[in-house]
């Protein structure tokens, strides 16, 4: 059984952590999986029990700087860590295909410590298939390190010198990769579109709970920058429930400030028609029973939608580091009629609410994008692991 080594480091959110474990899920059938991520965990998330996981200790985003998650340690010894424990699991696993999740289009924080792995793989005696993992749209963002060209022309440097191939999760009918990267064609890899990675709804279509009918499910992922969205949708709870009577689920997320989720949890007291929770692992489920959601447009998220074909209000990212990415791929939905917007105007309770109305009363349009992306990378690591590559020494 041919053995592929999965890097994936979440730095704010948990959307590249939900995506790898859809991949992953789809890969365990016929690899035997090394995951290693580094970020911090997530209470009741579960991997899938077939795969090999490798905790590095955990660092997050703070602005624009790394911060371990333990205070006790200094960032330069948990770099020091982290770098000599992902060299250490490369030479005693032996993939023979290693994965990065977004780098080099994204998290350029941590090629301190994958140039070293990159490195080792491309000089390994026993041939190794050097792939990225990337969402549907690169970052488009301000950058810190200059000029956008400047960047674009990096990435494409570290694809050339070390990557055999770029699978894009996503599908080319609804957004290409030059679209938000304009040096395409000089990437000399081939790049795959899989499709969109979705959670099937098969997998978790039955719930542990009975829910109160109709309602309406209020999501905004990891939770760093939900509270807007929340506390707008606690806000405009009672005037719909005088009009539209539903109930309201909230999820908070894991990573919403404490200060945040118990200030939520105060204003929820005294709304009967709403109930509010940290996480939920069955988030699919809801939305499969909700007559709205209304959420951020998180990829992850997005897709949820997208499976289930719930209504949905979708507020892209107040965060200046995902708004544009968020926007991009949500106006693009509501061109098609299959989720409506929400601005910052709208999170004060008689917008709302009027917006609530409004999707309750229409039925989101038919799609035909390709949501079987975990799958569809399956197939195609098979293919690309049955070739004989072609050893070459890292420059």
């Amino acid at each position: 059984m041919k053995k592929i080594m999965i890097y994936c480091q979440h730095l704010a959110g948990m959307g590249h952590l939900v995506r790898c474990r859809e991949i992953i899920q789809a890969l365990v059938k016929d690899f035997e999986v090394c995951f290693v991520t580094g970020g911090q965990l997530v209470p009741q998330f579960q991997l899938p029990p077939e795969a090999t996981v490798v905790y590095l200790p955990a660092l997050r985003q703070q602005g624009a700087i790394l911060v371990p998650l333990d205070a006790a340690c200094s960032l330069e010894s948990i770099k020091a860590k982290r770098q000599q424990q992902l060299l250490d699991t490369y030479d005693q696993f032996q993939p023979d295909c290693l994965i990065t999740e977004c780098f080099p289009f994204s998290k350029m924080s941590m090629k301190y410590e994958l140039s070293p792995l990159l490195k080792r793989a491309k000089a390994s005696v026993k041939p190794v298939r050097i792939v990225c993992s990337l969402r549907d749209l690169v970052m488009t963002q301000p950058l810190p390190d200059g000029p956008r060209e400047r960047r674009e022309a990096k990435i494409c440097r570290l694809i050339d010198r070390f990557y055999d191939a770029v699978l894009v999760h996503g599908d080319p009918t609804f957004q290409q990769l030059e679209e938000c990267f304009s040096l395409v064609n000089l990437l000399n890899c081939e790049i795959i579109y899989t499709g969109y990675v979705a959670q099937a709804l098969t997998a978790s279509a039955r719930l542990s709970e009975n829910l109160y009918e109709p309602s309406i499910v209020a999501s905004v992922g990891g939770g760093r920058h939900g509270y807007p969205l929340l506390n707008a949708v606690i806000a405009a709870s009672s005037l719909i429930q005088e009009q539209l009577p539903h109930h309201f689920y909230a999820f908070a997320g894991p990573f919403m400030p404490d200060q945040e989720f118990v200030q939520l949890q105060r204003a929820e007291a005294d709304r009967p028609n709403l109930t509010l929770r940290r996480y939920t692992s069955e988030l699919l489920a809801y939305l499969n029973r909700a007559d709205l959601s209304i959420n951020l447009g998180g990829y992850n998220t997005t897709m949820n939608l997208l499976e289930t074909g719930v209504r949905s209000l979708l507020l892209p990212s107040l965060n200046p580091s995902q708004t544009d990415e968020q926007r991009l791929r949500g106006e693009k939905l509501a061109h098609l009629g299959i989720v409506n917007l929400l601005t910052a105007q709208d999170l004060v309770p008689e917008r709302l609410m009027a917006a609530i109305a409004t999707s309750l009363s229409h039925l989101p349009k038919p799609h035909q994008i390709d949501l079987h992306g975990a799958e569809n990378t399956a197939s195609y690591l098979s293919k690309l692991l049955a070739e004989q590559p072609v050893l070459a020494a890292a420059s």
